[in-house]
């Protein structure tokens, strides 16, 4: 079987962590090369970590690959402004779509946020929206968009108000069924599981989107949600 690359952004957050653990230990890869700004502190021989700027990000620092992955983002309380909300969420990994396309990268594997949409009237999701609009524009052969609900986890920094509505999912969890299941909570774990397997999985599709429900299932192992 022939070995895959794979490039890895937003690593050091709490789905890129985890999708930095789950790629390392794949067959299907001899080389996971991360573009951070600070060290995740991992050690392993199939792992190269490239410290960056993403402000100055050229086609240098960007390896030949055959999978990108994308879970970089931000929130708009982190960030203080919408240009720079704007700057992490969609400008980033836009720019290194297009970097690692013109490189020759084949697919690009990104987790978004359910309820994207470029026509929406929240800015959060428009902006989401209007980069898997510009992800298809670029042309991979295969663009693989996950949209997650809210993401549980333990993630670097403290956030009160997802914390609570992290405690408020899990404890009603039971009762969303039907309609409601595709609004769950989804560990972010299952999340990156999730996308490993997508990513080396043998679809026809040139861009497939998976929803918080779907993405469940498939870290799961049913296929019940897949098509």
């Amino acid at each position: 079987m022939d070995k895959k690359t794979a490039l890895v952004i937003g690593a050091t957050g709490l789905i890129g962590k985890q999708l930095v653990s789950l790629l390392l230990e794949r067959q299907e890869y001899d080389q996971i090369t991360v573009l951070v700004r600070r060290s995740i502190d991992i050690e392993h021989p199939k792992l190269e970590e490239r410290m960056i700027n993403f402000d100055e990000l050229g086609a240098d620092d960007i390896p030949e690959v055959d999978d990108v992955y994308c879970a970089l983002g931000t929130t708009i309380k982190k960030a203080k402004t919408k240009e720079a909300f704007r700057k992490v969420d969609y400008e980033y990994p836009l720019l290194v779509a297009r970097l690692a396309k013109e490189k020759g990268a084949a697919q690009y594997v990104i987790v978004t946020a359910m309820g994207s949409s470029s026509m929406s009237s929240f800015f959060y999701s428009r902006v989401k929206g209007e980069l898997e609009e510009a992800l298809q524009e670029v042309g991979y052969k295969a663009l693989k968009i996950f949209r997650p609900s809210l993401l549980l986890g333990e993630r670097s920094e403290f956030r009160l108000g997802e914390r609570m509505a992290e405690y408020m999912m899990r404890l009603f969890r039971f009762v969303m069924i039907g309609p409601l299941k595709r609004y769950r909570a989804v560990e972010g774990k299952q999340v990156a599981k999730a996308m490993m397997i997508e990513a080396n999985r043998k679809s026809d599709a040139n861009v497939s989107i998976y929803e918080s429900q779907q993405i469940f299932a498939i870290a799961q192992g049913s296929d019940s949600f897949v098509h």
